[in-house]
């Protein structure tokens, strides 16, 4: 028995009515309405459609509503009605290849496909005693987080990084040339032109094949853009349960935060740092947590965190990055450099790592980072001319290495690095 069978009782319509009274911004307030938070209902307009709305909490004796859509042609008076308690969407293998929105409904212009499940969309992360330990690698096909920040599959990475530093050209790559079967991908709060950019110049049709595309523009109202990251990961858990390895990518994180934070402010809720309500680091673990390894397959995510004027202490970046299993810093002075990916080795990380390669390779992985850092702490005085060949040894070894290691972490967009090539490259530049 399914999810949606478990709850028909609760996601059948109910005979539910209230009046509009009141509206604050995107906010409407209903009177003689006592109906769930998360409930979905209709609000008549006249000589419009009716416009569709979430409860999203109370105030005294009123429901408050966040509409999917512009309020406008809404008046004191008109009626609401209840339309289902529990959100839920149609799922099936025939999404693959499509573009939907964040109610799961295609918007690429092509025939609705027929699709045999409904699942809810807000699930529950699975019990934590329940899940397997990660020990097997996800190949992501870019030589730098192959060789030095491998992810394994159900492993949650983020992807830190200031605005045009190459954060969707990098998801692209992961997209096209990755080992999973399905891939999921949530654009939340994109500009709308970079959505048939991402689909034909980064994912590509190979990408397109085996992936559904969720999309909330930047122009959606607040719920909207909270509803799709949900949206992708209970499309995402679709295909974990019918044993596949899942690959989600979410961009961005951030901007489903600060959508979140509209809808918690709206809602009377106390803003926190930087405006931002505890509703919102509420609902970025359950989020994340949503990601993993189940007993049916796996579900491996990287979440792009947009970063305020490179602060790697952002308050969301500081708080994704206590949730993930590692993080890859995309850096600004790699990119002025013309180096691509612009990975920084030396701020990113895999937690899970030691876990899924062998000795060797992580060896070499280890002095790779090391030769970098011992370098990076001696450039000034290198690029002056202060430093003198054969003072020390260790760093005569990295002023000789770091060309190499610079030809192993750049990689253009249209190569594939096979995950094999990887790690004998590694342990061939690096090993000891």
């Amino acid at each position: 028995m399914n999810n949606i069978e478990k709850h028909i009782n609760s996601i059948m319509p109910v005979h539910l009515t209230g009046t509009v009274v009141q509206t604050h911004g995107m906010t409407i307030a209903a009177a003689g309405f006592p109906a769930p938070v998360g409930a979905i209902a209709e609000i008549e307009r006249t000589g419009a459609q009716p416009l569709t709305a979430e409860i999203i909490g109370f105030r005294d004796s009123l429901t408050l509503l966040y509409p999917y859509n512009d309020i406008i042609g809404v008046r004191r008076g008109n009626k609401i009605r209840l339309t289902r308690t529990l959100p839920w969407i149609r799922v099936g293998t025939n999404l693959l290849g499509r573009v939907l929105n964040a109610e799961g409904v295609p918007i690429d212009g092509l025939p609705s496909p027929l699709l045999e499940d409904r699942i809810l969309y807000d699930n529950q992360p699975p019990q934590a005693s329940s899940r397997p330990r990660i020990n097997e690698i996800l190949s992501t096909g870019i030589r730098a987080i192959d060789g030095m920040f491998t992810c394994g599959r159900g492993q949650r990475l983020g992807i830190f990084a200031g605005s045009g530093v190459g954060k969707s050209v990098t998801l692209g790559m992961i997209a096209r040339y990755t080992d999973a079967d399905v891939i999921v991908i949530g654009l939340i709060g994109e500009r709308g032109r970079e959505l048939n950019d991402f689909i034909e110049r980064d994912l590509g049709v190979e990408g397109l094949g085996k992936s559904v595309v969720v999309v909330a523009t930047s122009n959606e109202p607040a719920l909207m853009r909270v509803r799709a990251p949900m949206t992708a990961m209970a499309i995402a858990e679709y295909f974990r349960d019918q044993g596949k390895n899942v690959l989600v990518m979410m961009d961005s994180l951030t901007r489903f935060a600060m959508a979140q934070r509209e809808i918690g402010l709206a809602a009377g809720e106390p803003p926190t740092t930087k405006g931002y309500p505890p509703s919102v680091y509420a609902m970025l673990p359950k989020l994340v947590e949503r990601a993993g390894r189940s007993q049916d397959g796996t579900i491996t995510a990287f979440f792009t965190v947009l970063v305020e004027g490179d602060d790697q202490n952002d308050p969301i970046g500081d708080s994704v990055r206590g949730l993930l299993d590692g993080h890859i810093w995309l850096s600004r002075k790699l990119s002025t450099r013309g180096h691509y990916p612009a990975i920084d080795p030396i701020e990113s990380i895999s937690r899970l790592m030691p876990d899924i390669c062998d000795t060797e390779h992580l060896k070499a992985a280890r002095i790779m980072r090391k030769m970098l850092g011992i370098y990076a702490d001696n450039e000034d005085a290198i690029s002056l001319g202060a430093y003198r060949r054969g003072s020390n040894q260790e760093i005569d070894n990295a002023i000789n290495i770091k060309p190499k290691i610079d030809d192993f972490l750049q990689q253009s967009v249209e190569v594939h690095a096979q995950l094999n090539d990887t790690i004998n490259k590694i342990k061939e530049l690096c090993g000891s």
